[in-house]
């Protein structure tokens, strides 16, 4: 079967070396709200503090909808906002029905839904179901091994050493931050599993009370008006059943790094991925679908966070007798170009295997960033924010922007001492800047004032990134010109386009690294991205990529350090490009 699957996707490579066109539906197709939506990812503890605490709350979002509103934001997606220790700021979760007290309080939250659907935005929560925090009540009576708490939470014996004769883990598996996965726990005697910190202890999906529980939370967030849930961390939900003497087998050394306490250094092929994962999606859609059966509405949509192969990820959308996820988010702009560095070949690839596995007549997504990543500004580099959200909107279906890529914000500089993400804080001050993800995590830049207007205290949970008094929501305003504006008018244009909604793409990667991305529409007006990553200037001759392209092109929006000019009509046939230039034209 893996065979088979490798030979499909070379087929697929070999098939749209020249390029791929992709057809749609027509303009007279009628799309649910999130099939065109344009989503915002919202770090509460950095976006907006309203209490001086140096944090960023509730009523600090409610204040700041209005923005969103003028972006031309569809939802607003929260990381985690409920109670929890805050080991891994809000993804360690102690109560899942409540609020973290530094955001807010339940009422806090209400405002929040209220005047979001004042202003016609919709919020999304951050669903962690993969494990809870060990100060959650749910863990203390599992400790205890309370009736119907006994096998919440992965608890294995152990092995003991035939040569030592000591107790140890059960497997050699790694967790996310460095480190085992399996941690002793004196008062109950086991061990149990956390494929992230000690302190996050992976809950049992093997157990229907733990299915039946975490069913109860969508519920009652769905009650409380949100309109839907990004499902985090996916792939490690199941892990494989043991063997008839109960035990797990170990994982076999990657040879991707040498460094025996990262997750890389041994595969995943147990812990992963497997097959009860999709089904579990399944049931989560069917959770949602009822609700609006039942309460009526519009859809509540279901967001899947997978870093997963494409024959995997592909099944979370759901096969031919049953929906799954809404939208399986896809990274292969971030992960492409992690391996191979940004050229228009890779972006070109990236957008090749999600539109040629993407099962037909579901909708697709395009994601440059998240509160995980470097900043896409950092990683593109600065010169090629605007073309990256140019792509991420002219591409066919959704849009996910991390807050701050509108801005082309960058990231902090952290120090050892000033670390405090766990997955850099569990390694040391030689390598802490390869696993920390603290400096995408930076305050939001609203001002060059103090603080960056993010909060009136005295000092920030994270300090602010140096050119925040440059690059910041005031000062891009009153530009001429700005990643601000730019990224404005790009929303503007897809939430105008019928071509952009409804329409055919075209894309094709030039020898000399231009991305040319058409998208057509019968009787509307076609749209036209031409990308140069390169370094040196360049003359496209587009006629060669539509033998039809004859007319000129009408410039709409370009890339900050363009010296063209918006309206002015230009030759397909020599069409010039500086280095790092993004256009988008049109017919019209």
């Amino acid at each position: 079967m893996e065979l088979l699957r490798l030979l499909l996707l070379l087929v697929l490579a070999i098939g749209t070396s020249e390029g791929c066109q992709v057809q749609s539906s027509s303009s007279e197709t009628t799309k649910d709200w999130w099939e065109t939506a344009q989503f915002y990812q919202i770090y509460p503890r950095s976006f907006k503090d309203s209490d001086g605490d140096g944090i960023g709350d509730l009523n600090g979002i409610t204040s700041k909808l209005e923005y969103l509103k003028d972006l031309g934001v569809t939802a607003a997606w929260l990381s985690p906002i409920y109670t929890s220790p805050m080991v891994d700021f809000g993804y360690d979760i102690s109560d899942f029905f409540d609020i973290q007290p530094e955001y807010g309080t339940l009422e806090d939250f209400r405002a929040l839904i209220k005047r979001a659907k004042e202003l016609d935005l919709k919020i999304i929560l951050d669903f962690v179901p993969n494990h809870s925090s060990n100060e959650s009540v749910w863990f203390k009576k599992s400790v205890k091994r309370e009736k119907g708490y006994e096998d919440y939470y992965v608890w294995h014996d152990g092995k003991i050493n035939p040569e030592t004769g000591a107790r140890e883990p059960p497997t050699n598996w790694l967790q996310y931050f460095r480190g085992s996965a399996w941690e002793w726990n004196e008062e109950r005697q086991q061990y149990y599993l956390h494929q992230f910190a000690v302190q996050q202890p992976d809950l049992n999906y093997r157990n229907p009370l733990v299915v039946d529980q975490m069913k109860r939370v969508l519920r009652y967030w769905l009650n409380e008006g949100v309109s839907g849930f990004r499902c985090d961390a996916l792939p490690p939900l199941f892990e494989v059943l043991p063997d008839a003497d109960g035990q797990f087998p170990d994982e076999v050394v990657s040879g991707a790094t040498e460094d025996s306490e990262d997750r890389d250094y041994l595969t995943t092929t147990y812990i992963e991925n497997q097959p009860e994962t999709i089904d579990m999606v399944y049931q989560w859609r069917t959770v949602l679908d009822d609700h609006k059966r039942i309460y009526g509405g519009n859809s509540s949509v279901l967001l899947i966070e997978t870093y997963s192969p494409a024959w995997f990820t592909m099944q979370f959308y759901g096969n031919r007798s049953t929906e799954g996820a809404h939208l399986p988010f896809n990274f292969n702009l971030i992960t492409v170009m992690e391996q191979r560095g940004l050229n228009a070949s890779n972006v070109q690839e990236a957008i090749d295997l999600w539109l040629n596995n993407m099962p037909a007549g579901r909708t697709a997504n395009w994601v440059i960033g998240n509160h995980d990543k470097l900043r896409a500004s950092t990683r593109y580099g600065k010169e090629h924010i605007d073309a990256m959200n140019i792509l991420v909107m002219i591409l066919p279906g959704v849009s996910v922007t991390y807050q701050g890529e509108e801005l082309g914000m960058t990231d902090g500089k952290i120090s050892w001492e000033q670390t405090v993400d766990p997955w850099g804080c569990n390694s040391n001050a030689d390598i802490y800047e390869k696993y920390s993800r603290d400096p995408a995590r930076t305050p939001f830049q609203w001002t060059s004032g103090a603080n960056a207007g993010f909060s009136d205290g005295n000092s920030t949970w994270l300090p602010l990134a140096d050119d925040y008094q440059t690059v910041n929501v005031e000062q891009e305003l009153s530009d001429e010109l700005s990643h601000l504006k730019i990224y404005k008018a790009l929303v503007a244009l897809r939430k105008s386009s019928k071509t952009l909604q409804n329409g055919s793409i075209k894309y094709q990667a030039t020898a000399d690294n231009v991305l040319i991305v058409q998208r057509s529409l019968t009787s509307s007006a076609t749209i036209v991205g031409v990308i140069n990553f390169g370094s040196a200037a360049v003359t496209v001759d587009l006629s060669q990529f539509d033998k039809s392209r004859t007319e000129s092109l009408q410039l709409l929006i370009r890339s900050i350090d363009s010296t063209k000019t918006e309206g002015t009509r230009y030759d397909p046939k020599t069409l010039s490009l500086d280095p790092a230039e993004a256009l988008v034209l049109t017919t019209e």
